[in-house]
């Protein structure tokens, strides 16, 4: 089987491969790049409470999809939405009944200036600005939700000229931090933790703006067999993941 993942930036959120116990395993996790970081908190508590390890690859849902797919040796995928999980499912490459929306999003503008954006989106209907960054719609959900914001304030013909697209959504918020554009859609998670953002300025997006994005797990059938796999799927639906999610801003 090719082991190369191309596509995605594969890291290893352990100190080691293997445990010092006998009966522990590793899980190969496929992660939605929005949920990189509450997936490095819940792999570090994970791993903490069981004898398990957390080997995950992080990339936009279509890609990681793709990577699937063409035979990549994921166990368990968190997708950014639930339609990818859903046909993933159809397709025979699930585990039947193992699907489930580990987590609720957010979309928000943000800029890192913590001076552009006043809490609503008047900069942004202003169009004053060079760039506006966003993530593929064809690749990541949060992509897509930033199109249908766009539509909805009727803002897309007027921008369109100055978008960037990343391929992932940490693709366009590395736009944003880096100055190569003064603002754009990113998850909440990216800017956000334990109730208030983390650096910048920002407008969080109202969810009637967009379809929700619900997203949802799934145990791969590579995974099938492995209780490290097992395990983190039952992890990811305790009260101690619960609260880990909440702490990025994912409703449940």
């Amino acid at each position: 089987m090719q082991r190369s993942i191309s596509t995605v930036l594969l890291v290893l959120l352990t100190g080691g491969l293997f445990s010092h116990h006998a009966l522990a395993e590793q899980v190969q996790v496929a992660v939605a790049a929005n949920f990189t970081a509450p997936l490095q908190a819940l792999a570090a508590a994970f791993e903490q409470d069981s004898e398990h390890r957390v080997l995950a690859a992080f990339g936009a849902s279509g890609q990681l999809y793709a990577q699937i797919v063409h035979g990549a040796p994921f166990e368990v995928l968190l997708s950014a939405d639930a339609s990818i999980p859903a046909k993933l499912d159809s397709e025979g490459l699930g585990v039947s009944g193992s699907r489930f929306t580990y987590a609720v999003g957010s979309l928000v503008l943000w800029s890192a200036d913590p001076a552009y954006l006043d809490g609503s989106p008047a900069a942004l209907k202003a169009n004053q600005y060079r760039h506006l960054a966003l993530a593929n719609p064809k690749a990541a959900p949060y992509g897509l939700a930033a199109h249908e914001v766009l539509e909805k304030l009727d803002l897309s013909a007027a921008t369109r000229h100055k978008w960037v697209e990343g391929q992932s959504i940490t693709q366009a918020h590395q736009f944003i931090a880096t100055g190569n554009a003064e603002l754009g859609f990113v998850a909440l998670s990216q800017v956000y933790k334990d109730g208030q953002l983390s650096s910048g300025s920002a407008w969080r997006v109202p969810a009637e703006l967009h379809t929700p994005i619900r997203q949802d797990a799934l145990l791969l059938k590579n995974g099938e067999h492995n209780p490290a796999a097992a395990a983190f799927i039952a992890y990811l639906k305790s009260a101690k993941a619960a609260a880990i999610i909440k702490a990025y801003g994912y409703q449940l």
